[in-house]
């Protein structure tokens, strides 16, 4: 048995339960959470409309990032040994038991080992921010010269985006509040915007989830990605639009957890709470404007 929180139909806040996990599969870790993220996107799962979307009728498990260490492996499990700190990306929505909870099931092919040098319990604040940042930017393909804005460049996602930008040779700039200016910066952006410019950029990553209002920063024939939405921007003025929903990629999310362990990511936490008072950090998400993730501590 594991303490998990567990989303239904019935409440509009999780609920901590007892739940049973069953052997790893074949292609599986087990592991102990160390710590969990609390992101945007589970206040959705809880009390808004992906339940709905996704087709979530009954109690799903919740929580996307987590660190940890291994307690078992499935049959065909190479490269992970129990004792092995890993961190990892749980996509599987309709899990009965996902991260937020003491002991989980993830995909081997969804972990990475936690590199030496990074905080275990810190380092959970990053896999589905920075694989969706990576994601997002190399949809874009080479910088080749070209010009970026970030929106919400000052939040977990575009924070990374213009960090994995500039890494990547991208000629950026952020869009935040001008108290994030030292942020935003420091992350690796050239300058940093505080209203959207007109038609001025080679591309845009929008972070911050403006889909339509954020296109009008995109030069004829340029470039836009964004995450999934319920009113995603349309195609216009010969923009190529593009929708990146997260992947599960270990090696990938490896690569991320070395350029955090260099200082190249940096690792950001509003604050930490234990699992037994996830309401704290989930009312804290839900409202908005947080620097940073909320970390459950099983």
């Amino acid at each position: 048995m594991t303490l998990a929180l567990v989303s239904t139909p019935e409440t509009s806040a999780p609920t901590l339960e007892q739940i049973t996990l069953p052997p790893p599969g074949p292609h599986d870790l087990r592991v102990r959470v160390t710590a969990a993220s609390v992101d945007p996107v589970d206040t959705l799962f809880v009390n808004g409309p992906a339940r709905s979307i996704f087709g979530i009728t009954g109690a799903a498990g919740v929580g996307w990032s987590l660190t940890g260490v291994v307690t078992d492996t499935g049959a065909a499990v190479t490269g992970f040994s129990v004792g092995d700190s890993v961190a990892a990306v749980h996509t599987d929505f309709t899990a009965p038991v996902r991260a937020h909870a003491e002991e989980t099931l993830v995909a081997a092919a969804a972990a990475a080992p936690l590199p030496g040098g990074i905080d275990r319990t810190d380092a959970a604040s990053l896999p589905l921010n920075a694989l969706t940042a990576a994601q997002m930017v190399n949809r874009l393909g080479p910088a080749d010269g070209r010009t970026l804005l970030v929106t919400g460049a000052a939040g977990a996602v575009g924070g990374y985006a213009v960090a994995l930008a500039a890494h990547a040779g991208w000629t950026v700039a952020g869009l935040a509040r001008e108290s994030d200016r030292e942020f935003v910066l420091r992350a690796g952006a050239d300058e940093l915007l505080t209203e959207m410019p007109g038609p001025s950029f080679d591309a845009v990553v929008d972070g911050a989830v403006l889909h339509a209002a954020a296109l009008v920063a995109v030069r004829d024939g340029g470039m836009f990605v964004g995450v999934t939405s319920s009113s995603p921007a349309m195609a216009e003025r010969g923009i190529e639009v593009g929708i990146v929903s997260v992947r599960p990629d270990g090696a990938q999310l490896a690569e991320l957890l070395t350029l955090a362990a260099a200082g190249a990511l940096e690792l950001r936490v509003a604050g930490r709470v234990p699992l037994s008072e996830a309401a704290t950090a989930y009312a804290k998400v839900a409202d908005g404007g947080q620097r940073g993730r909320w970390l459950l501590v099983p």
